[in-house]
C-alpha cells in the first residue's frame, strides 16, 4: 500500500503540470550544442513556448507524453515515495527521535535512485513525443509516433531492449540528487513548521507550506542533469551513427564548451513551475493518503 500510495501521489500531480513539461522540453532541445550568439529561439521563454505550441500544434500538444508522464510518475513515484516512506515508519531517518539529516539524505537518494531504473523506459517515450512538432517550431531529433505503444515498438525494433535505458545513467543521478534534496528538506520543514507551532492542527496545511519549500530547492539542484537527462533520451540509436552524446560526462562537457552554463539551466522557469507544483501536489497527495490510509488501519 505505501507504493501504491505513492504511485498514485505522483500521477495526479502529472495530470496538471504536463503542460509545464512539453515547454520545458523544448526549451532544453532548443538551439542544441550551438553558442548562445547561432541558437535559434523558436520558444523565448515560459508563456511564449506556450502560446507557441498551442498555435503551431493545437491546444491539446500542450498535454504531448501525458499517457508515458502519468505512467511514468507512476512507476517512479511508487518506488521513490514507497521506498522513502517504509524507511520513515521504521525509523532509518531519525536519530534520537528527530529528522537525521543524513540518513534522510541517503534513503531518499536511494529511492530516487531505484525510482530512475524502474521509470526510464516511459520517460524516454514521454521526452520524445513532447519533442515531436510542426517543423516550423521543431527542436532536437525528431521522432514521428503514433501514441505511446506504437513508441514502444519502434523503440524496440530500431534500437532494442538497450533503447528503453537511454539516458539511464543521467536519470538515476538525477532523481537521486533530486529525491535526496526534496524528500530531506520535506521531513525537516515539515519538523521545523511544527516545533515553532505552524499548521499544528492542519495536516493539509503543513504538508502544503513544506512541500513548497521542497521543492524550490529541488529546481535549483537538479537542472544540470534534467537538461542532460533530455538530451540524452532523445537523441535516437547509436546504429544510426549520428549520436551526439557518448553519455552523461560527454553530454555535460558539449553542453559546456558549446552552449556554457546557460545551456545547463535551459528551461529552468518551466522546470521550476513544473517542479515545485508538482512537488506540491503529490507529496501533498501523499502525506494526505497516507494519513487517510493510517486512520483506517
Amino acid at each position: 500500500m505505501d507504493f501504491i500510495i505513492g504511485g498514485l501521489a505522483g500521477a495526479g500531480a502529472t495530470i496538471f503540470t504536463n503542460p509545464m513539461d512539453v515547454v520545458k522540453t523544448r526549451l532544453q532541445l532548443q538551439g542544441e550544442l550551438r553558442s548562445r550568439k547561432e541558437q535559434p529561439r523558436q520558444y523565448r521563454g515560459l508563456f511564449h513556448g506556450l502560446y507557441v505550441i498551442a498555435k503551431a500544434d493545437g491546444v491539446l500538444a500542450l498535454q504531448k507524453g501525458l499517457t508515458p508522464a502519468v505512467v511514468f510518475g507512476f512507476c517512479m513515484n511508487s518506488v521513490r515515495l514507497g521506498t522513502y516512506h517504509v524507511a520513515e515508519v521504521q525509523g532509518w531517518t531519525q536519530s534520537n527521535g528527530s529528522v537525521n539529516v543524513q540518513k534522510s539524505a541517503f534513503w531518499a537518494g536511494a529511492s530516487g535512485f531505484m525510482s530512475g531504473l524502474a521509470a526510464n523506459p516511459m520517460s524516454v517515450v514521454k521526452t520524445r513525443l513532447q519533442a515531436a512538432a510542426h517543423p516550423s517550431v521543431a527542436v532536437g531529433r525528431q521522432h514521428m509516433y503514433n501514441g505511446t505503444i506504437d513508441a514502444l515498438m519502434k523503440i524496440y525494433k530500431t534500437e532494442g531492449f538497450r533503447g528503453f535505458f537511454a539516458g539511464v545513467h543521467a536519470s538515476c543521478i538525477r532523481l537521486a540528487i533530486g529525491s535526496s534534496a526534496q524528500l530531506t528538506t520535506f521531513s525537516i520543514a515539515k519538523e521545523t513548521l511544527l516545533s515553532h507551532g505552524i499548521s499544528t492542527n492542519s495536516r493539509l496545511c503543513l504538508a502544503f507550506l513544506a512541500s513548497a519549500l521542497s521543492g524550490a530547492v529541488v529546481s535549483a539542484v537538479i537542472c544540470p542533469f534534467d537538461v542532460v537527462s533530455v538530451r540524452l533520451y532523445n537523441q535516437g540509436a547509436a546504429s544510426k551513427g549520428d549520436q551526439l552524446y557518448k553519455g552523461v560526462f560527454d553530454c555535460l562537457k558539449k553542453i559546456l564548451k558549446t552552449e556554457g552554463v546557460y545551456g545547463l539551466y535551459k528551461g529552468f522557469g518551466p522546470l521550476y513551475l513544473r517542479i515545485a507544483p508538482h512537488t506540491t501536489l503529490s507529496l501533498v497527495i501523499w502525506d494526505m493518503l497516507n494519513v487517510t490510509f493510517e486512520k483506517k488501519r
